[in-house]
């Protein structure tokens, strides 16, 4: 194995009160190693420079300690896993832990399986699947201590995905950038519908970046109505929003399919037939005042 400098990882580690054994360090370079490998014939991740991917990936997805006592989570599913983040870096620092990973793309579940095979991890599985049909099955609903996401969604639709997994009594911890107020109160009425309690957000900035974080803590009070989350391919929690303009569906979990209406079949037609060559921007502004 190539020889790296980890006194920024090091010194990430510290700062978080997380101590690593040789061990486990050498499993965050086996799994860099392979992230690398693996992101040369299928994309996986736009990071790849060692630091980049030390301080945004592990470093990042590691930063949970901050509002949860990961080692005594008990099981953790992390929705839209990806590429392994955050629910690997977890895995590997806490050990003791159990963790499912679930992706859409079975492609990026062969790369979780490959990596915790060559790392020897245990008490970890990666499933294919959507969230919303795993949701609603029995081995899944409601069996989870812990629910994390890095996902790019809006909170509304995080929620509608993650929180029918927790346990009553249980907590979702979504990994954000920046501030959130304006989306945080726009999703408080799905969180509440889907049986959950937001607290307040926790900010932190990136050890050794300048790029600015937030956890959104969501601590399930009741089970979440059978009906949710609704299939593919439906607007998530578009009726329970207080405050959305688009449709949720325009910003799902990785794999999930938005369906046209036939207003917005309509509507598109009727654009395309004033101009042929509208702007990506043009359009959206249309559409957004379309749906005013």
């Amino acid at each position: 194995m190539k020889e790296y400098n980890l006194e920024g990882f090091e010194r990430g580690l510290f700062e978080l009160g997380i101590t690593l054994s040789e061990q486990q360090k050498t499993q965050f370079l086996q799994y860099y190693e392979l992230l690398v490998e693996w992101n040369s014939f299928m994309n996986l991740t736009a990071i790849t420079e060692f630091d980049q991917v030390i301080t945004k990936h592990f470093l990042d997805s590691l930063s949970l300690v901050k509002v949860c006592d990961v080692a005594q989570a008990g099981r953790i599913l992390d929705v839209g896993t990806g590429a392994g983040f955050p629910g690997i870096p977890l895995k590997i620092a806490f050990p003791e832990v159990e963790v499912v990973l679930l992706d859409s793309l079975n492609k990026r579940v062969k790369f979780l399986n490959e990596v915790i095979g060559q790392l020897g991890l245990s008490k970890i599985t990666a499933v294919h699947g959507r969230a919303e049909d795993f949701a609603r099955q029995k081995d899944y609903r409601e069996q989870f201590d812990l629910v994390v996401s890095r996902a790019v969604a809006n909170l509304s639709s995080l929620s509608e995905y993650c929180l029918p997994y927790v346990k009553v009594g249980g907590r979702f911890v979504s990994y954000k950038s920046g501030k959130l107020n304006e989306e945080l109160t726009a999703a408080q009425k799905a969180i509440h519908v889907l049986g959950g309690e937001a607290k307040e957000p926790v900010y932190f900035q990136l050890t050794g970046t300048e790029d600015e974080r937030s956890f959104v803590c969501i601590e399930k009070v009741k089970a979440t109505p059978k009906k949710y989350p609704r299939k593919a391919g439906t607007a998530p929690c578009e009726r329970m929003k207080s405050s959305a303009r688009v449709s949720n569906s325009l910003v799902v979990t990785p794999g999930a399919m938005w369906r046209p209406t036939s207003a917005s079949v309509r509507l598109t037609r009727r654009l395309f037939s004033r101009s042929s060559s509208i702007s990506s921007s043009v359009f959206k502004y249309i559409i957004l005042s379309e749906l005013s």
